[in-house]
């Protein structure tokens, strides 16, 4: 089913490869990044005011996390942000990871944790992985030997997890629970849906159904919990990376966008494109767990 929505350009970040949309419920604002530009985005809905933090290197997400500080994760490692002074600091790398990697894609669970991946930012070879972060503690957790991982994602009452091996073009899914993750097994083969797109960053809502942002698909795509594909929704933008479900009732959809790959003559065919959109979603998202620290 395709979800007709109208679709608003909420921002216009030129971002290269705009990523990492989250709801932070407690400021109620939405944080961003563009991983190429070295950005970490903030924007207030409420005001329509928005702001650049620069990064002391490519970052992949942001975030909310106890003590009124950001966590993100960059190249070299995990940082905090502190909003009260615009300034980042590291908090440490990640133990094994090649100097080739980056880090891309992460989301906190119920317990505080926050599970992220790593990839090969020449996005070739299959060195990436995915970790959890457990109050100072990082280890490696879920599949391995995966070029670009997107995701995780974790369902609202933290029973499940689910990976996306985006070159793959498949997302899997793992039980959870707060002693640890169970094996992955697959939960939707994107490719045999979309086959010329890539799954991208995913999200859980309030009825514990999977969105994934297409990159060079133009759409997201909304899964049952049995993997069985229900909805999409049309974009003006072909590499869609982000979703995240905000607003007051969580039922605002922002959706980051990439231009990287993109062509010149591109532009015209996808005004959309490296902006933040916008949609009224039909259900709501759930707020996310804030990062315990230590």
């Amino acid at each position: 089913m395709e979800i007709v929505a109208e679709i608003r350009e909420v921002l216009d970040a030129e971002a290269q490869l705009g990523e990492g949309a989250l709801w932070d419920a407690e400021r109620q604002v939405l944080w961003f990044v563009d991983i190429k530009r070295y950005r970490l985005w903030h924007y207030d809905p409420a005001t329509g005011s928005n702001s650049i933090a620069e990064a002391p290197g490519q970052i992949g997400w942001a975030l909310p996390a106890e003590g009124g500080l950001v966590l993100c994760g960059l190249k070299d490692g995990l940082y905090t942000f502190d909003p009260s002074n615009q300034q980042f600091s590291k908090l440490m790398a990640v133990p094994g990871e090649p100097a080739g990697n980056r880090l891309n894609d992460a989301c906190t669970d119920p317990w505080g944790r926050v599970w992220l991946g790593s990839m090969d930012d020449s996005e070739s070879a299959a060195s990436g992985r995915f970790y959890v972060f457990d109050r100072g503690d990082v280890r490696p957790a879920g599949p391995s030997g995966i070029s670009i991982t997107n995701g995780p994602a974790v369902s609202g009452s933290g029973d499940r997890i689910y990976f996306t091996d985006t070159l793959g073009k498949k997302i899997m899914v793992a039980d959870l629970s707060p002693s640890g993750v169970g094996e992955a097994r697959l939960f939707a083969d994107t490719g045999a849906l979309f086959p010329d797109a890539y799954p991208d960053g995913p999200i859980v809502d309030a009825e514990d159904h999977l969105w994934s942002a297409l990159y060079w698909g133009e759409r997201l795509a909304r899964f049952s919990p049995d993997g069985k594909l229900v909805a999409t929704v049309k974009l003006p933008a072909r590499d869609i990376t982000k979703m995240a479900l905000g607003g007051a009732n969580l039922k605002t959809a922002y959706v980051t966008t990439a231009t990287k790959n993109l062509e010149p003559d591109d532009f015209a065919r996808y005004p959309g494109a490296g902006k933040l959109l916008s949609f009224d979603s039909p259900v709501a998202g759930v707020a996310p767990t804030r990062v315990k620290l230590g």
